[in-house]
C-alpha cells in the first residue's frame, strides 16, 4: 500500500504548472525583447517599401535599372560618375549610375517594377533610350522610351512607346532605308514581329512577321554584304534554358530570313553567353557580340566575343575582355549582383557611349526571402509550441481511470475480452506512470542543466525570430542610395586618425566602402608611419594624405585632388549604418549650401555655454552640428576655414587641439550673417556606436573638461564673429528623419 500511495498523483497540478509557465512566459519575452531590439537596429535602418507606392515593388524578377558609361573604346567605359558630369540641379556632381530607375518611370505617371534591355538610339547631339518596363497593372512588359539632351546625364520619361496585350522586352531599334524599326521580342506570341515608327519615338505601328518562331533576345547586324540575325528558340527539344543561339540570314533586314546551315550554334553550357546579352557592334573592321552568362543565376554577367568567322556556312567566335570594371559593393551597388545587356555605340566626336542594366539581387530573390523569413517565424513557434507541449505533458498526469473504466471482479466479466483489454491499458498506464514521474524529475527546470537546455531553446527561437525579420522586414537586404530630384550622385569621405587608432580606421574603410555613394576614401595621417592603401579592405580608393604638422585644422585643408563636391567629414571611431549615411548625403543634397550632420549641439546662455544633446533636446532645438559626422560641400567650407577671416580662429584650434567644428560653424554662421539662412541640419541616426570606447585610444575620455576647453572656444569665437544664429526644432520634416 506504501507503494501505491507514493505513486497516486496530486488531486491538483496548478502548483507543478506555475513554474515552467512563468519559465516559458520568461523565455517568450526574452525572446521578443531580443527580437525587438534586433528589429530596431537592424531592420528599421532599411527603407521599406511604401504600401500606397504604385511602383517600384518587390518583384520576383528584380530591381534592374540603367546605368550610363563612356569610354574612347567599347573597350575602356568608364561609369558616368568617374567622368565628372553635372547636372541642372547643382547638388548632383558628379552625376552616378543608376541614371534612369523603376522610379523614373513611376513618377511620370507610368508606374513600374523595374526597367531593362536598354538600346540607345542617336539622333546627333539627342539620345532616345529604349527599354523594356514592368509595369504594375498587367504584370508584364512595356516598351518605354526616354531622353536625354546632355549625353546621358539626365533623362526625360517621354511614356511606354510600344504595349501589346503580351510581354515584351529587348527593344532593337535601327534605322533602314530612312525608317526607323523597331524588333522587340515578344516571344508569348510565338513570332517575331517587326513595327515601324510613324511618330518617333512614341508612336508605331506592326510592319510584319519576321519570322513564325517564338525567339528571344533577338539582334541584327549587316555585316559584309548580307544581313544577319542572332536570336535564341528555347522550344528546341532538349535545349537548356539560355544556353541557345541561332543565326538566320538575309539581304534585307526585313526579309526574307534563312537559317544558317550549323543551327543551332550553342546547345550546351548557360554559361557560355549562348543568349545575346545586346547589340553587336563593329570595332576596327572586327564583329563584337554581347552573350549573358546565366549561370548561378539568370542574367548574372555581359561576356563579350569576338567573330572570327561569319559566312553562311560556318560560325567562330572567341570570348574577349569586356572592359567594363566590375562592382565590388555586393548588394549595396545597383549592378553588384548581376549585368546582363550593354549596348555600345560610336558618337560623332569619336568617342563611345554605352547603357547596361544592372540588378542588386538575384533571380526570383523577392520569393526566397519571403520564404525564408516565413520558415524562421514557423521554427520559433514550432519551438515553443514543442517546449509548452513536452512541459505540460510531464506536469499534467492521466489517472488509469481515465483509459479503461472500472468493473466489477466476477467470473463473467474476468471472461470478457474489455475486462482484458481494461487490464493491459491499466497495466501500460501504470508504467507510462512511472516514466513520466521520473522524467518530470530529471527535467526539473531547477536544475542547471535544464536552464540550459531551455537556455538553447530560447536562443534559437530568437535567432529564428531575428532572421525571419531580416528577411520579411529588411526589404531586399541592401543598404543602397537614395535620388534627389530623380538623381543619384557621390561623395568623398574624408577622416582624421594617427598610428595608435589603425584598427579602428581598417574597420572604418571596410565597412564605409560598402557604402552605395562613397567614391573614394581619404585619410588625413596626422602622426606616425602611415600605412600603404592596400592594408585596407576597401571597395573604393583609398588615399593616406600625410600631414607634416599635428593639427586638427588638417581635417579641414583644401584638397584639389577630391573629385566630388560633397564631402562626408567623419571621425574614425563612429560606426552607423550606411542607409543612415545615404539618409544624411540626401538631406545634403537638397540644401547643399547647409552643414548635415549626426550629432546636433545647443549653443545658449550668456556667456554661450556647450551642451550635448540631451540639453538640446530638452530645449526642443539646436544650433550647432558636429563636424566629426557631417557633410559639407568641399569647395566652399574648406575655402572658408582656410580663408584670412579664419586666421585667428585656426591658430586658437591649433594650440588647444580642440574646437575645429565650432570654428567651422562659426564660419558658415558668419558667411550667411544677416541673411537669416540656415546653415545646419540635423538627420538622426537609427544608431551609432563609438568604437574607440573598446579601446584606450579615445581621444575625449572626460566628458566634463572636454565640454569646459569647448566653452572657452565658444567665448572666444563669439569675440571674433559674432554669435550662432538662432535654434531650429527637431522634426521639422516631413520625413522624421530629424526627430
Amino acid at each position: 500500500m506504501a507503494g501505491r500511495r507514493a505513486m497516486r498523483p496530486p488531486t491538483s497540478t496548478g502548483g507543478a504548472m506555475r513554474p515552467a509557465l512563468s519559465f516559458l512566459l520568461a523565455a517568450a519575452a526574452a525572446a521578443a525583447l531580443v527580437g525587438g531590439a534586433y528589429f530596431w537596429l537592424v531592420a528599421a535602418s532599411f527603407r521599406l517599401p511604401d504600401p500606397r507606392a504604385l511602383g517600384c515593388r518587390p518583384d520576383g524578377e528584380g530591381s534592374w535599372a540603367i546605368g550610363v558609361f563612356y569610354g574612347a573604346t567599347p573597350f575602356h567605359l568608364r561609369p558616368i560618375e568617374l567622368e565628372g558630369k553635372s547636372s541642372a540641379n547643382g547638388s548632383a556632381w558628379p552625376v552616378a549610375n543608376p541614371v534612369l530607375t523603376c522610379a523614373s518611370a513611376t513618377d511620370a505617371g507610368y508606374p513600374s517594377n523595374f526597367v531593362a534591355d536598354p538600346f540607345l538610339y542617336l539622333q546627333g547631339d539627342t539620345l532616345f533610350l529604349f527599354f523594356e518596363t514592368k509595369t504594375t497593372t498587367s504584370m508584364h512588359g512595356d516598351i518605354g522610351v526616354a531622353r536625354s539632351f546632355d549625353q546621358g546625364a539626365t533623362w526625360e520619361f517621354l511614356g511606354i512607346a510600344l504595349d501589346e496585350a503580351w510581354h515584351l522586352s529587348y527593344p532593337f531599334v535601327f534605322k533602314y532605308e530612312n525608317e526607323i524599326y523597331m524588333m522587340p521580342e515578344g516571344n508569348k506570341k510565338k513570332e517575331l514581329r517587326l513595327y515601324r515608327a510613324t511618330k518617333f519615338p512614341l508612336e508605331w505601328t506592326f510592319e510584319k512577321v519576321l519570322i513564325n518562331k517564338p525567339l528571344i533576345d533577338a539582334s541584327l547586324v549587316q555585316y559584309e554584304g548580307n544581313w544577319w540575325l542572332f536570336a535564341s528558340d528555347f522550344t528546341r527539344y532538349g535545349t537548356e534554358k539560355n544556353a541557345e543561339l541561332e543565326i538566320w540570314y538575309s539581304n534585307s533586314p526585313l526579309g526574307p530570313w534563312k537559317e544558317h546551315r550549323q543551327n543551332p550554334i550553342y546547345k550546351s553550357d548557360k554559361s557560355l553567353g549562348a543568349r545575346n546579352g545586346g547589340r553587336l557592334f563593329m570595332f576596327e573592321e572586327s564583329l563584337y557580340r554581347p552573350g549573358q552568362d546565366c549561370s548561378g543565376t539568370y542574367g548574372r554577367k555581359v561576356k563579350l566575343y569576338k567573330v572570327e568567322k561569319l559566312s553562311k556556312e560556318e560560325y567562330k567566335e572567341v570570348p574577349v575582355k569586356l572592359g567594363i570594371e566590375e562592382p565590388k559593393k555586393g548588394r549595396n551597388a545597383w549592378n553588384g549582383m548581376r549585368y546582363h545587356h550593354l549596348d555600345a555605340q560610336q558618337l560623332e566626336s569619336g568617342s563611345w557611349i554605352a547603357v547596361m542594366d544592372g540588378d542588386r539581387v538575384p533571380s526570383g530573390d523577392s520569393t526566397r526571402r519571403s520564404i525564408s523569413g516565413y520558415l524562421g517565424f514557423l521554427l520559433a513557434v514550432v519551438l515553443v509550441t514543442f517546449v509548452g507541449f513536452v512541459k505540460g505533458a510531464i506536469n499534467c498526469y492521466i489517472p488509469p481511470s481515465f483509459w479503461a473504466a472500472t468493473a466489477r471482479r466476477n467470473e463473467l466479466s474476468r471472461i470478457l475480452p474489455v475486462y482484458r483489454l481494461n487490464q493491459k491499458v491499466r497495466r501500460y498506464s501504470t508504467s507510462l506512470g512511472r516514466y513520466v514521474t521520473a522524467t518530470k524529475a530529471r527535467l526539473n527546470e531547477k536544475t542547471w542543466s535544464n536552464k540550459l537546455f531551455f537556455c538553447v531553446i530560447a536562443l534559437l527561437g530568437t535567432v529564428n525570430i531575428c532572421i525571419a525579420v531580416h528577411f520579411l522586414l529588411g526589404g531586399n537586404g541592401t543598404e543602397e542610395a537614395y535620388t534627389h530630384q530623380g538623381q543619384r550622385s557621390q561623395f568623398t569621405m574624408v577622416t582624421m586618425t594617427y598610428e595608435a587608432r589603425l584598427w579602428n580606421l581598417k574597420l572604418f574603410v571596410e565597412h564605409y566602402s560598402r557604402c552605395e555613394s562613397v567614391r573614394e576614401i581619404v585619410v588625413v595621417w596626422n602622426k606616425g608611419n602611415p600605412p600603404g592603401s592596400d592594408a585596407f579592405d576597401s571597395t573604393v580608393p583609398v588615399r593616406i594624405r600625410v600631414e607634416e604638422l599635428n593639427s586638427l585644422n588638417n581635417r579641414f585643408r583644401v584638397d584639389p585632388l577630391i573629385k566630388t563636391r560633397a564631402v562626408l567629414e567623419l571621425d574614425d571611431d563612429i560606426m552607423m549604418t550606411c542607409s543612415d549615411v545615404e539618409k544624411g548625403f540626401k538631406v545634403w543634397r537638397e540644401h547643399p549650401e547647409r552643414m548635415v550632420g549626426f550629432y546636433p549641439r545647443m549653443i545658449d546662455g550668456d556667456p554661450p555655454q556647450y551642451r550635448n544633446e540631451r540639453y538640446a533636446r530638452g530645449k526642443k532645438g539646436y544650433n550647432l552640428i558636429l563636424t566629426g559626422a557631417a557633410f559639407m560641400d568641399s569647395e566652399f567650407a574648406f575655402k572658408r576655414y582656410w580663408s584670412e577671416e579664419a586666421r585667428e580662429g585656426r591658430d586658437y584650434v591649433h594650440k588647444n587641439f580642440n574646437c575645429e567644428d565650432l570654428l567651422m560653424n562659426f564660419m558658415y554662421a558668419n558667411a550667411s550673417s544677416g541673411t537669416g539662412r540656415r546653415t545646419v541640419e540635423y538627420v538622426h541616426p537609427a544608431w551609432a556606436i563609438d568604437t574607440s570606447k573598446l579601446s584606450s585610444v579615445a581621444i575625449s575620455r572626460d566628458t566634463q573638461k572636454h565640454y569646459d576647453v569647448r566653452t572657452k572656444c565658444l567665448a572666444k569665437f563669439s569675440s571674433i564673429y559674432g554669435p550662432l544664429p538662432q535654434k531650429w526644432e527637431f522634426g521639422r520634416r516631413q520625413d522624421g528623419w530629424d526627430k
